[in-house]
């Protein structure tokens, strides 16, 4: 149907509001809105939508949502308030975070001592608990193999003074002989007798003192006794505590058969396998407070030494290790412990950090962060995402050491509405 036609029908149909010239324009101008619609590729082309409600925004900072969708959603947002590491607020906290340790003996100043050879325990001279001096006697073995390294030592040393004695008889001789030949009194070929032998004894001593070094440095290594007796004595290389001992007179032992244990407890090691979700607590350098269960009320400090470079595959455990001075004795090796960091997130003394919800702490990108909102006075919020440096995750709460400032609106509920909407939003819209 042409438009000249439509006109007329309208025109002289039956009565009705058409007829009049205000219903007739207003009918060919809905042809023509329609017409309008079509591109120039023909009539069929893809009418303009009208332009919806701006509910949900994205933009490169964020997205914006309307009172209704924040409602829905059940997003609430709070200030951030800093608390001060170290204080009670934070030290309250983490004491719900305790990750079990032990004490052990610092091996930095642990002596293990062991068989040196195969032999024979002859005595034993101290007990577990003793104290040592540096030095002192712990015990005492008979082994062939001791016998038969001061045999050698007392050879080589014998090979020495002979091959001194010859060096230095031929020494003289080549002196004699380059006399005499200056004076033409022996012929050439026995001075140079002289010299070949002077030079052959010397080489012949050289090598006397490389075995007798040798042999002494076996003797030392034994700790064989001056006499060749073979007997081995075991001192202490240090002063300390006997912590243990395995060896008994009479029994006969291979070479490397543990013996005597020896610690210096003045200082000792605090060691911790702490959960993954408390890896970020503990920094080299930091402090560390712990409880035994022999001293319920007191609680004790240490300097954190190492921490390990990854987890323990199996158990998801991080090791730490602990420096604790131990000069009062009070504490001894293999007490269990109960350990908390005492800077939160391994801060520094005097940094702050902030106290969030565990909900509040989403993942993106394979990094942690949160939404802050900028309300709009009508309910509704424009979030942005901000990446932020987690720590120890205390109870249903997670510390934040760096990112966030003092009054920033955080959303604490409803996180993870506002990722959704925010992954939502960034999607490419689909052409049907």
């Amino acid at each position: 149907m042409t438009l000249g036609t439509m006109h007329t029908t309208l025109a002289t149909g039956p009565r009705s509001p058409w007829r009049s010239r205000r219903g007739v324009w207003a009918a060919t101008g809905v042809l023509l809105l329609g017409l309008a619609g079509c591109t120039q590729d023909g009539a069929h082309g893809k009418p303009e939508m009208p332009e919806q409600p701006d509910s949900a925004a994205p933009s490169m900072a964020g997205i914006a949502l309307t009172a209704q969708q924040v409602q829905h959603g059940h997003i609430r947002w709070a200030p951030v308030s800093m608390t001060a590491v170290g204080t009670g607020a934070t030290m309250a906290l983490s004491a719900s975070t305790a990750a079990p340790g032990q004490i052990v003996p610092d091996e930095d100043r642990t002596a293990r001592l062991g068989a040196p050879a195969q032999g024979r325990i002859m005595s034993v001279r101290v007990a577990p608990g003793d104290r040592v001096r540096a030095g002192q006697v712990l015990v005492t073995l008979q082994s062939p193999e001791a016998g038969m390294a001061q045999a050698d030592l007392a050879k080589a040393r014998a090979e020495v003074a002979s091959r001194r004695a010859q060096a230095a008889y031929a020494a003289s001789a080549h002196q004699r002989a380059e006399r005499l030949l200056a004076l033409k009194a022996i012929p050439q070929q026995d001075y140079e007798r002289a010299v070949a032998d002077d030079e052959l004894a010397r080489a012949e001593l050289a090598q006397a003192e490389a075995e007798l070094g040798r042999a002494t440095s076996t003797s030392h290594a034994l700790g064989a006794s001056a006499s060749a007796s073979g007997e081995i004595a075991l001192r202490a290389p240090m002063a300390g505590v006997v912590l243990s001992r395995s060896a008994v007179p009479g029994s006969v032992v291979e070479a490397g058969a543990p013996l005597v244990l020896v610690t210096d407890t003045r200082r000792l090691w605090i060691t911790i396998d702490a959960p993954e979700a408390l890896s970020g607590s503990y920094r080299t350098g930091g402090t560390l407070q712990f409880t035994v269960p022999a001293y319920p009320g007191d609680t004790f400090t240490a300097r954190i030494q190492a921490v390990g470079a990854g987890l323990d595959p199996e158990r998801r455990t991080l090791p730490v290790r602990g420096v604790v001075e131990n000069r009062d004795g009070r504490l001894k090796p293999e007490m269990l412990a109960s350990v908390t960091a005492s800077e939160a997130a391994g801060s520094s003394a005097g940094a702050s950090v902030a106290m969030l919800p565990a909900e509040a702490v989403q993942m993106m990108d394979n990094s942690p962060l949160v939404f802050v909102a900028m309300p709009d006075g009508r309910g509704g919020a424009h979030f942005t995402g901000r990446t932020v440096v987690s720590g120890a995750r205390i109870g249903n709460r997670v510390v934040i050491t760096r990112g966030l400032n003092a009054g920033d609106l955080v959303v604490t509920e409803g996180a993870f509405a506002v990722k959704a909407a925010m992954e939502k939003g960034a999607m490419p819209a689909m052409e049907m």
